[in-house]
């Protein structure tokens, strides 16, 4: 399921190796976001192009848009999309509480209107877990309660009890979809919850690993919360997470964050970020962020990132992707958020090689010293 390969020296940083029936996938590492079964202008040729281990997928809108019976006749998710790399699905907890056009919670489960034709739903969560089974998911997260920042404790109390329940549900029921099949190397994490107090997240971290779940995400973050809090609740998390199992930060986030949460012993990441921003024309790259669709770029002929070695910067200039940006072409978006991929991708792959060679203290020093006016 997931084995520890090495402890860096002078950090908790770890490189590690998770493994699923469609293949093994070397951590820490990034999962880039296909929501709705893809990841926003790119293709699945694009992605395994680009070094992708595994992508992520929401349950909700594979649920609402195109519906399992489809998915189910497609043969699963994989096939419906073309895609044979693992695969891990959100739940899609976070969806219904800040997408649903109105929702309901009970201890039941969850009762909310599609934010696409407005019908209503009810999901509870043996059946988020059977949802997932059907997409064949490869890696599936139980539904949770997610709250917002800033969030009183008494509701955040509230909300980390229910996912407690839930998990303790949703691994009952998933015990029982998965039992006939032999061999079956599909995991199920648990997910901490409990805001920003740090009470809450130590009482849910404890009772989440005595469920013995296969992974652990940190969830209920990048809500809104500012950095130093964020970091905050990375830290204190692991430092209740099992060392034989993998970590995973939900919805985490610049390059920076991915750097520091690393240093804390995490694993998996995902973000919508590098699309998000390479649809709108700003690039990551190794000396930090740049908006091509800005004036300086008119003449320049350079590549977008010098060091990058992506199909958009051995091709094109920073001159001509301003120029798609400003004829609203599609290839300037497609471009960009290619080589955004690759280069969160290229900084995982770098992230491991350091923590191999016992050198990610002068690494993360040195990636800082570089975007420390990124300003993300």
């Amino acid at each position: 399921m997931f084995k520890l390969l090495h402890q860096e020296k002078h950090t908790k940083a770890r490189l590690g190796k998770i493994f699923t029936s469609r293949g093994e996938i070397e951590t820490p590492c990034f999962m880039p976001v296909g929501t709705q079964g893809t990841v926003k202008a790119l293709s699945p040729q694009e992605l395994n192009d680009s070094g992708a281990q595994i992508i992520l997928s929401n349950a909700y809108h594979l649920f609402l848009r195109p519906g399992m019976e489809v998915i189910k006749k497609a043969g699963g998710l994989h096939n419906f999309i073309s895609w044979n790399k693992p695969m891990l699905t959100d739940s899609g907890g976070f969806q219904i509480f800040s997408l649903a056009l109105l929702r309901k919670v009970s201890d039941k489960g969850v009762e909310f209107q599609s934010h696409i034709d407005g019908m209503r739903h009810f999901l509870s969560p043996e059946d988020v877990m059977q949802v997932q089974h059907d997409l064949g998911s490869d890696i599936i997260m139980p539904l949770d309660e997610c709250v917002h920042y800033p969030c009183s404790k008494d509701h955040a109390e509230v909300a980390m009890k229910r996912t407690l329940d839930w998990a303790k549900r949703s691994k009952l029921a998933y015990d029982l979809i998965r039992r006939p099949a032999t061999g079956d190397r599909r995991l199920l994490f648990g997910i901490v919850q409990g805001a920003t107090y740090d009470d809450l997240r130590k009482a849910c971290a404890e009772e989440i690993v005595n469920m013995n779940f296969d992974g652990y995400a940190i969830g209920g973050v990048s809500v809104g919360e500012p950095k130093n809090l964020l970091y905050n609740i990375i830290q204190l998390v692991s430092g209740y997470l099992p060392q034989d199992k993998p970590r995973y930060v939900m919805g985490v986030g610049t390059p920076v964050d991915l750097v520091e949460a690393v240093e804390h012993g995490i694993d998996m990441f995902d973000c919508v970020v590098p699309t998000r921003y390479g649809r709108n024309g700003t690039a990551f790259t190794s000396l930090g962020k740049m908006v091509v669709r800005n004036a300086p770029y008119i003449e320049d002929f350079r590549p977008l990132d010098p060091e990058c070695s992506c199909y958009c910067c051995r091709n094109f200039s920073r001159a001509y992707l301003r120029h798609l940006f400003n004829t609203e072409e599609i290839l300037g978006l497609r471009l960009i958020s290619l080589h955004n991929i690759h280069y969160y991708l290229d900084l995982m792959s770098k992230v491991r090689e350091a923590i191999k060679q016992d050198n990610f203290r002068e690494f993360k020093k040195d990636f800082l010293a570089r975007h420390a006016v990124a300003n993300y």
